[in-house]
């Protein structure tokens, strides 16, 4: 197949696959979030093609099973990644929608789950692997501002300085410790124990981001009302016994996405504003 086959190819999978999720829930997208989520499978293909290519093994699921928390609880350890076997070495990508930036700065963290995922691999299956990556599917903020304004010539140079393939250091050192820290979270969450960070923590910047804690993480938590140091950061812009909501989605968003936000409501608006001709 050609480049343009198999991208006409992606498309209609899409396009099913939207079909699958807007029949299953009930409520469609609206279509400047749709084409947005065509725009991040399209560009992440063109970018990733040669890795796509190689991809021996899609989609391997791996298990650490019948390990005990702290609080002798049971519990396993599940992940899936993906294996390309090129020429005498192995690679183990694992795919995350998170920002390459914060993935960089926070390498560690990356590291350790993928290094339990490398252990079930080599350890407990027997097999060679020689490299861990992290791949990050979230395009980047320029990129697709570029794309949402047409500019041609930005959008080329925004491409060519994307690098969403992180690579990671291997070590088998943290193994143990890694396991015990996915117990403790166990315990934590069957003892129903969701203590968050305080508000003062909600307006330090992520490491590697430009984002508040608040910005980089709450505004993805359900549970953010029902939050007390979500409310009390959101509580900061209250002018005169009411909410200041330009600031407080100021601090949830960029300004592109903000943007988008708004137009995509206004497109959800004129559809449910559209009269009923079936009377």
């Amino acid at each position: 197949m050609t480049n343009t086959e198999i991208e006409e190819s992606l498309k209609d999978i899409f396009e099913l696959n939207y079909e699958y999720i807007r029949l299953e829930g009930g409520v469609p997208f609206t279509q400047e979030i749709k084409d947005q989520a065509w725009q991040q499978i399209l560009y992440y293909y063109r970018k990733l093609q040669g890795i796509a290519e190689k991809v021996t093994d899609t989609e391997v699921k791996l298990t650490l099973p019948n390990l005990k928390s702290p609080d002798g609880k049971r519990y396993s350890i599940e992940g899936v990644v993906d294996i390309v076997r090129e020429e005498e070495e192995v690679w183990m990508y694992d795919i995350k929608t998170h920002d390459a930036d914060y993935i960089r700065a926070n390498k560690e963290y990356y590291s350790r789950q993928l290094n339990v995922y490398s252990y079930i691999w080599e350890k407990i299956r027997g097999n060679q692997l020689d490299h861990t990556a992290v791949i990050s599917t979230m395009l980047p903020a320029g990129l697709k501002d570029a794309i949402q304004r047409n500019d041609g010539e930005r959008e080329r140079v925004s491409f060519a300085k994307w690098e969403p393939v992180i690579d990671l250091e291997r070590s088998n050192e943290q193994i143990e410790a890694t396991i015990a820290d996915f117990g403790q979270i166990v315990d934590l969450i069957e003892n129903k124990s969701f203590t968050p960070p305080s508000a003062a923590e909600l307006e330090v910047k992520v490491a590697g981001t430009t984002r508040k804690f608040a910005t980089q993480v709450c505004r993805n938590c359900d549970a953010r009302f029902s939050c007390g140091s979500f409310r009390e950061y959101a509580r900061k812009g209250q002018v005169r016994g009411k909410f200041d909501f330009g600031k407080y989605l100021e601090d949830l968003a960029e300004p592109l996405e903000q943007e988008e936000w708004l137009n995509g409501n206004l497109d959800m608006d004129a559809i449910n504003e559209q009269p009923d001709i079936t009377e």
